[in-house]
């Protein structure tokens, strides 16, 4: 249990396959690095935008020490900038994020979808340095879990205001996450562009 200046406690779930998804992840090719992919990844978290109609989504894949946004899709201007020598920013967001921020560590804890229409209404996320330090109010998130089993990190979509996803978005945010995993698993199969 950590506290982040808020005074509040945060407490993040405990991550047994971090080592396992690590692995996985690097196994793939997937991780802290710029490579083509990011262009695939970064118009596959367009597209859940789109689907979503949220302002901000993300393709978040989570290794041992931190959140890495292989897709992001943000309004521009959004805030954060580049860290030289680091990967893109885009819409002015960094695309790394601490293990114990947010909601995408507690998706990979259940493995199974999380929807939070306010996050203020729930004491346990209401805390997380993200709904202060970045605005979030609503997320809607699913696991990509890859054909070995393996939850190799999120799909979700953020709003700074609370929203209704109803079971629409959490229908499509599924779809949208069983999708991303099949393209992923083709990875090991051929040279594609995921």
């Amino acid at each position: 249990m950590t506290s982040h200046g808020t005074g509040r406690s945060l407490v993040t779930p405990a991550d047994r396959d971090a080592s396992t998804r690590g692995a996985r992840l690097r196994r793939l090719g997937l991780g802290p690095r710029p490579d083509a992919s990011f262009d695939s990844f970064d118009a596959f978290a367009d597209r859940v935008a789109a689907v979503t109609s949220a302002p901000f989504s993300m393709v978040n894949f989570i290794d041992e020490e931190r959140q890495f946004f292989a897709g992001l899709h943000a309004p521009a201007g959004a805030g954060g900038g580049h860290r030289p020598g680091g990967p893109p920013a885009r819409g002015g967001l960094l695309r790394h994020l601490a293990r114990d921020h947010g909601y995408c560590p507690h998706v990979l804890a259940r493995r199974k979808a999380l929807v939070l229409e306010d996050v203020c209404d729930y004491p346990r996320f209401a805390g997380n340095p993200v709904v202060d330090g970045m605005g979030v109010r609503s997320y809607l998130g699913a696991p990509l879990i890859d054909g070995t089993g393996v939850a190799l990190g999120t799909v979700c979509a953020v709003d700074t205001v609370p929203r209704a996803w109803g079971r629409e978005g959490l229908h499509a945010i599924k779809l949208l996450a069983g999708e991303l995993a099949g393209h992923i698993a083709g990875r090991e199969t051929y040279a594609g562009p995921w």
